[in-house]
């Protein structure tokens, strides 16, 4: 299922879902990916990470990051 992100909290929470659909605990995906617990905890909040944090995370949820021309719409929660 594809996911729309326009903000860090809302890249963490596209994480969160996928983690949780998959099953997995935050300890569990740190493990995968090669990083701490509290790492998955911070990239879940939407706190700033590096972007090989980010790629780790994704390659480990089987996730794949595509960039597009951004869409017209009405923007919530302060999104830009």
């Amino acid at each position: 299922m594809d996911q729309l992100a326009r903000s860090p909290k809302q890249i963490g929470a596209a994480l969160r879902r996928r983690r949780r659909a998959l099953k997995l605990t935050q300890a569990a995906l740190a493990t995968q990916a090669s990083l701490r617990q509290a790492t998955v905890s911070s990239a879940e909040a939407g706190e700033p990470m590096q972007l090989e944090t980010l790629f780790s995370l994704l390659t480990a949820l089987d996730l794949e990051l595509v960039l597009r021309t951004r869409t017209k719409g009405v923007l919530r929660g302060g999104d830009a």
